[in-house]
């Protein structure tokens, strides 16, 4: 019968045993004692997220910024179809030959279409920044998302405890 040998638990390799400092040594006024815009040592409470150099935060970022892109060209399009049908007609056009998936490149492509377009450009850039500073409801939006990641965790877990108790719905009362 082979034995078990149990190691005791220790901290990572990966994770530095002591706070950081690259100054020790050096006297307290030193230049190389005072803050720098280096990278924080691994002592925050937060979950290290590997990646390729972006944080999750810059990338949903990016994808909020091609959202408001797509929102800002919806109301635009609306105030455009009540009170200038010729603009409206111009702004449908376009998009009907450029993607909207980049919302930069679109605006850029739209001012150099010709200076009616330069005109709707600036309008849609003036919306969107108006949109994303005052309208969009932040507050909202991290309710929601705390909401759904809730409820679909917990979903998830009672589908998987219904599927591997084989409880029956009779029993669960539902």
């Amino acid at each position: 019968m082979a034995s078990l040998a149990l190691l005791p638990l220790t901290q990572p390799s990966f994770l530095p045993s002591k706070p950081f400092k690259s100054n020790v040594g050096f006297p307290p006024s030193s230049p190389l004692n005072q803050r720098t815009s280096h990278a924080t040592p691994l002592n925050c409470h937060k979950m290290y997220v590997p990646g390729n150099g972006a944080s999750p935060e810059a990338k949903a970022a990016k994808n909020l910024h091609g959202f408001f892109n797509y929102i800002t060209v919806k109301i635009v399009s609306a105030q455009l179809q009540s009170y200038n049908p010729e603009a409206y007609k111009d702004l449908m056009e376009f998009l009907n030959t450029h993607s909207l998936n980049d919302g930069d490149k679109f605006c850029a492509s739209l001012m150099r279409e010709s200076s009616r377009h330069k005109t709707l450009a600036l309008r849609i850039l003036e919306v969107r920044s108006a949109y994303c500073k005052r309208d969009f409801e932040w507050d909202n939006l991290k309710r929601l998302v705390f909401k759904m990641v809730d409820e679909s965790n917990t979903k998830l877990m009672r589908e998987y405890v219904q599927e591997t108790s084989h409880v029956t719905e009779k029993e669960t009362g539902k």
